[in-house]
């Protein structure tokens, strides 16, 4: 193929096939499923939800179900544990020291809670001031858990995609989460997206590596902070969109749990207000995780773009009919969230590049 005919109009699709052509020996399961009937009728993962008053319990009963399967992908492997700390002053946008400690409990009960890290690399201010704010230092204390600032650690660089002039430009991230000896654990929690709709597990983990310190690129026009954080946001919905999925065929949590006890609708994910869901998701697939938390959030998958071409690319579960729900029924607990006022702008994916 002449590399020229690669244009604005056939990027996305070459690209999106290629990432399907890699994501292949990762869906073993699904090649014995199409090779034998009976097993394709059954459910392909399994997704835990659990509804209820107590924050922490709801975490630990939805991991109680994953306890061998989790303790043998762990193994002698260092935990890490990314909650969701955009910024380091507001708990309705932080994940909360309770989903944690539910966390952290499981761990313990399986005999995996002897090497665990917490860290984050936030919006803007400080991992470490935030942890402390949200009360993640006692939590520390009590598991013998370490808190670390991503910020201040290895990093690795890995080249993201920009819709404004089609080229890779280089982004630094937290090496500890692309270590193969490191067990991710994605904290997330229910919150709308001015733009990518919804913020869960995979966000949680993409968009939180990308480090702040000095020396990022400085290309004209390009990213002139001190944080790459901008590089993974592609220069614009189409670029996120298409970065979130690209990256994650690499780096995306092994462990999801996303907790919905109290989610953020409207102006999210920084800015929105307060959902009383009560609810909480986990799943060793972290595509069928996010997949289950829309649906908790009323949200029509369609519009999820960068989901969307995960579930194409085969990087996990996506339909609802081959996930089996650990727990109550999805209906008796969907709580339609507000969507952000920008929604229709956010929906430009959809459409073919002009």
């Amino acid at each position: 193929m002449n590399c020229n005919a690669l244009d604005r109009r056939n990027f996305l699709k070459v690209s999106l096939i290629g990432g399907a052509a890699l994501a292949m020996p990762w869906s073993a399961s699904r090649a014995r499923a199409a090779a034998d009937p009976a097993a394709a009728a059954k459910p392909l993962c399994r997704v835990a939800v659990t509804a209820g008053e107590d924050r922490a319990d709801l975490a630990f009963q939805a991991l109680k179900p994953f306890s061998k399967q989790v303790a043998a992908a762990i193994g002698d492997k260092r935990v890490i544990i990314k909650p969701n700390n955009l910024v380091i002053n507001r708990p309705l946008a932080a994940s909360d020291a309770k989903n944690l400690e539910g966390i952290l409990e499981f761990l313990k009960s399986i005999g995996k809670a002897g090497n665990v890290v917490i860290t984050e690399s936030p919006a803007m201010g400080s991992a470490l001031e935030g942890f402390a704010n949200y009360g993640y230092d006692k939590l520390a204390a009590k598991y013998g858990a370490k808190l670390m600032d991503l910020d201040q650690g290895d990093f690795e660089t890995i080249y993201c995609f920009d819709e404004k002039d089609f080229r890779p430009h280089p982004c630094r991230m937290g090496k500890c989460l692309l270590d193969p000896n490191s067990f991710v654990i994605s904290a997330a929690k229910f919150k709308t997206h001015d733009r990518v709709v919804a913020t869960l597990s995979l966000k949680n983990i993409v968009v939180g590596a990308p480090i702040k310190r000095e020396g990022g690129e400085k290309a004209e026009g390009g990213y002139l902070g001190n944080s790459d954080k901008p590089v993974v946001h592609g220069g614009g919905v189409r670029g996120i969109n298409y970065n979130l999925f690209a990256v994650g065929t690499r780096l995306h949590p092994h462990l999801a749990v996303i907790d919905g006890y109290e989610g953020m609708e409207g102006q999210g994910p920084g800015n929105g207000t307060p959902v009383q869901s009560r609810v909480c998701v986990a799943s060793p697939d972290w595509l069928a995780a996010d997949r289950v938390a829309v649906e908790l959030m009323g949200i029509d998958f369609a519009k999820v773009g960068y989901l969307n071409y995960c579930a194409q690319a085969r990087l996990g579960e996506a339909d609802l009919a081959k996930i089996e729900i650990l727990g109550p029924a999805l209906k008796d607990y969907i709580k339609p969230y507000q969507l952000p006022r920008n929604i229709e702008q956010q929906l430009i994916w959809m459409k073919p590049v002009s």
